[in-house]
């Protein structure tokens, strides 16, 4: 008997390219939760209680749910405003053609309701992982912009194939040409990078810190870019301006011009970061978040204290002025770049130890009591493992700095499966007109 010969799977549907959509609630991710047909959809672009036309980017017919851009707004929200940025509009960009720039993607929403929206999104995400009811009200940093641009210290471009700076779609590959970012610094939209050509490099990357010291564009060669084409291509950038090249496989940074580092300050401290080396991207999120980690901490003299994840240092001196000479700080930092810069950045102070090393395996290694411990985990935040072992040294105390909602309600929920208990919370809006934003929570542990 001949074994039959397997079948061909039958090619799955096509998706409708347009549909009409009455918009939800919002989700996690830049997302507004509609129903097509009892398919959940994911909108990008809308407003809740909105009827929006919106093409389909991502699913098929055999799909468990979709994602769709908004290219038409059939009714629209009293939130909605004119975007600031045209680009990322994307109702013009449907016009055009074009999906959106990605990265402004609540430029369409009034500020307030953009923290309003945020609020309800973080609570969802407590209540969803954490098992946590709680009301969110997300806070615009003291000196904020009213119009809530000129915020980003940090800013990446895509090169396109004619040279000129660009920047992707969201979820694409696709490069559109930008002729200014309504979101960063002036002293970066002052370096009128996209006047130039820049044939030769894959991506340029941006620093201006907000102190006004000397910006840094690193230059992302692209495959065959000789160094002396690196060279002509530093020359063309405006004069004042450190210029370096950067090798992100091999993490290797190349002087061209000026330094490899910028100048950063916060307070009473300054900073050195190298490279593309971790600093917070709002121009106040440094004061922002060092006075809500020092308020909500309260570190006292004498106190042994873990900053984890300390990156260059920020949160870290702050602690150590606090603790004294008496006390002690233990920073734990992965990346041996951000570490060394650290090392440059706290060597005046006797009482810190700066350990490189994955947080998890410093703290087994280290037998020393913590009396209070300050997380600022990646967006992928800290990990049972990590909680575990900041809560098996007993601490009185823990600050969680957090840059995604999903990821601290993960981790809270874990910490309060240890018997810990959430004391505080403060969510900032440090990226306006986007869906992310920051927060701090005070954790105790708990009476039982």
């Amino acid at each position: 008997m001949t074994e039959p010969a397997p079948t061909r799977p039958a090619p799955t549907a096509p998706a409708p390219q347009l549909i009409e959509l009455s918009i939800g609630a919002p989700a996690h991710g830049g997302h507004f939760v509609a129903r097509h047909e009892g398919r959940v959809v994911f909108v990008r672009h809308a407003l809740p209680g909105e009827r929006v036309l919106a093409r389909v980017t991502d699913g098929g017919a055999d799909a468990g749910f979709w994602r769709a851009d908004t290219v038409e707004v059939l009714e629209a929200s009293a939130d909605r405003v004119e975007h600031p940025w045209a680009p990322a509009d994307a109702l013009a960009a449907a016009k055009a053609g074009r999906p959106p720039v990605g990265g402004a993607e609540f430029g369409h929403i009034a500020l307030a309701a953009q923290r309003r929206l945020k609020g309800e999104i973080f609570a969802e995400q407590l209540q969803r992982l954490a098992k946590l009811e709680r009301e969110v009200t997300v806070e615009a940093p003291e000196g904020e912009y009213d119009d809530g641009l000129g915020w980003r210290t940090r800013a990446a471009f895509g090169v396109g194939p004619d040279g000129r700076l660009a920047m992707h779609a969201h979820r694409s590959d696709e490069l559109i040409p930008v002729q200014v970012m309504p979101l960063a610094v002036d002293a970066i939209n002052d370096l009128r990078l996209w006047d130039l050509d820049l044939t030769g490099l894959e991506r340029v990357e941006v620093a201006a810190p907000a102190d006004g010291s000397t910006p840094l564009v690193l230059l992302v060669p692209a495959a065959g870019t000789t160094p002396k084409r690196l060279a002509k291509l530093a020359e063309r950038i405006e004069p004042g301006v450190s210029v370096a090249a950067w090798e992100p496989e091999s993490g290797r940074l190349t002087r061209l011009r000026g330094r490899t580092w910028v100048a950063e300050t916060s307070g009473a401290h300054q900073y050195r970061v190298t490279g593309d080396g971790f600093w917070q991207i709002h121009r106040l999120a440094p004061a922002t978040l060092t006075s809500a980690v020092m308020d909500g901490v309260a570190p006292r003299a004498g106190e042994r204290m873990a900053d984890l994840y300390a990156g260059a240092g920020l949160f870290t001196a702050r602690l150590a002025d606090a603790v004294g000479v008496t006390g002690n700080v233990l920073s734990v930092e992965g990346s041996p770049a951000a570490s060394k810069d650290a090392r440059k950045n706290l060597h005046g102070f006797g009482q810190i130890e700066i350990v490189q090393g994955k947080v998890e395996r410093v703290l087994r290694s280290q037998a020393q009591v913590l009396d209070a411990v300050v997380l600022d985990p990646p967006r992928a935040g800290a990990g049972k493992a990590v909680v575990q072992a900041v809560a098996s040294r007993k601490p009185r105390v823990v600050g969680y700095v957090a840059c995604d909602p999903a990821s601290f309600a993960r981790d809270l929920g874990y910490f309060l499966q240890l018997g810990w208990k959430l004391d505080s919370l403060r969510v900032f809006d440090l990226y306006p007109h986007t869906h992310h934003m920051e927060s701090f929570a005070v954790l105790t542990p708990g009476t039982n």
